[in-house]
């Protein structure tokens, strides 16, 4: 019921920026918190970013980017960015967006969007 588009990856030199956008369409009524991960080859995937859908918008992020990384609404309310700051070649990895519902608590994820940090 619930499609997510990400778009924004690409290739990075280290201490530069980049941003991520995903686009959620369908039900959205049903999404309780959108969100950001990550994944690289060998690894497990991990939570990068979330943030709430109701009118507060309460964000958490991994220790690994607090600091440096932002995720906020878009003033459409389908659409959530990740502002990625000060890169490092570890960031490296392909980034997912995740949407889970209220109710039911089902996740959803979009394609994946490939983000490569390197000189």
């Amino acid at each position: 019921q619930v499609q997510l588009v990400e778009s924004g990856g690409g290739l990075v030199q280290p201490g530069g920026s980049l941003q991520l956008s995903c686009e959620a369409s369908g039900n959205i009524q049903v999404i309780g918190t959108m969100g950001w991960y990550r994944q690289v080859p060998g690894k497990q995937r991990e939570l990068v970013a979330t943030i709430t859908s109701d009118s507060n918008s309460w964000t958490e992020y991994s220790d690994s980017v607090k600091g440096r990384f932002i995720i906020s609404y878009a003033n459409a309310k389908n659409t959530v960015h990740l502002q990625m700051n000060s890169l490092k070649p570890e960031d490296t990895a392909v980034y997912y967006c995740n949407a889970l519902t209220k109710i039911a608590r089902w996740n959803y994820w979009g394609q994946g969007t490939q983000v490569t940090v390197s000189s």
